[in-house]
């Protein structure tokens, strides 16, 4: 008789099944994140594209020739190339003159704009300001309604600021919107243990907000000189209404005016399509030369962007 070894009953009672295996989901993640990726970097260079082929279109048509520009022949390369529109643009003494109106206006512009905006918006981020919530409305109720060109040439006028360069600072120094951010920002990123602490020390609000405030609000006074800046180096419709003295107009005004001029031409035909094609490439030449200073400014402001952004994200 043959003996069959079998389990005994206690091992077959503690023995415990096998678990099933799970399908590993590791590499099914892997390969979404990489097709998200994938689609997120075509969309970028997509957007990237559609910025940049333009920029790049008008940088190398300021650097060809009239015929070539009017032609439509430039697309990402200069045709013929030549500084005959920067010459012509340059030449001009009332483009320098402009420019350095431009620059006054951007530059004390700022500067009046950041410290009103300032002196609005801290003071209503303080919550035992009296008449906080009341003053706040009346704020938001200049973003809904404003008194409208007339109106406001009228007080220009009242107050003699016509033809000045004040015609072109003040009528324009605050932003409602710049107000908020600031005043939210306030609010929420300086703590009041500090302004407690500046009071134990006997520091009056006007010395908590020079020697604290401000030196804490760098990403915040970057970002609204920046939007007051490039809002004051842009505008010319303000000195359209304002002046009258060509010595005070800014560089876009300026520009408007000598391409007007460049296209009224001769008497005869040839010369009219030659002020034509002038005019034609002078168009994307000023647009380079408008545009420069903002570009050489950028990149000395932009590194408190991500400061801004990521200032409130993680705290203790």
């Amino acid at each position: 008789m043959t003996l069959e070894t079998a389990t005994p009953p206690a091992a077959a009672a503690t023995e415990k099944p096998k678990p099933r295996r799970r399908r590993s989901t590791t590499v099914q993640d892997t390969r979404v994140d990489r097709v998200f990726m994938v689609g997120v970097y075509i969309l970028l260079s997509t957007f990237l594209l559609i910025v940049l082929v333009p920029l790049i279109n008008i940088v190398a048509s300021s650097f060809s020739s009239p015929a070539a520009v009017s032609g439509g022949r430039v697309f990402l390369w200069p045709v013929e190339f030549t500084f005959i529109g920067y010459e012509a643009v340059l030449s001009n003494d009332q483009i320098l003159t402009g420019f350095g109106n431009s620059v006054f206006y951007a530059v004390v512009g700022t500067l009046v704009s950041v410290a009103l905006t300032v002196m609005i918006a801290y003071p209503l981020s303080r919550t035992e300001l009296v008449g906080r919530k009341i003053l706040i409305g009346g704020v938001l109720f200049t973003m809904l309604f404003s008194g409208g060109l007339i109106p406001t040439y009228m007080v220009v006028r009242a107050l003699g600021l016509l033809d000045t360069r004040w015609a072109i600072i003040l009528p324009a120094a605050i932003g409602a919107w710049q107000v908020l951010i600031a005043m939210t920002f306030f609010r929420s990123s300086i703590p009041g243990e500090l302004y407690e602490a500046a009071q134990l020390d006997g520091a009056s609000d006007l010395r908590f907000l020079w020697s604290v405030v401000l030196p804490l609000s760098k990403p915040l006074l970057a970002v609204i000189a920046l939007m007051y800046g490039i809002g004051q180096w842009n505008s010319y419709f303000s000195a359209l209404i304002y002046l009258r003295s060509e010595d005070l107009y800014p560089l876009q005004l300026v520009l408007r005016d000598i391409l007007i001029v460049n296209t009224r031409g001769g008497t005869n035909i040839a010369d009219q399509l030659a002020a034509q094609q002038m005019a034609d490439l002078m168009k994307f030449s000023l647009i380079v030369i408008s545009t420069v200073p903002v570009l050489l400014v950028y990149p000395f402001v932009a590194r408190h962007f991500t400061k801004g952004v990521m200032l409130g994200s993680v705290k203790g």
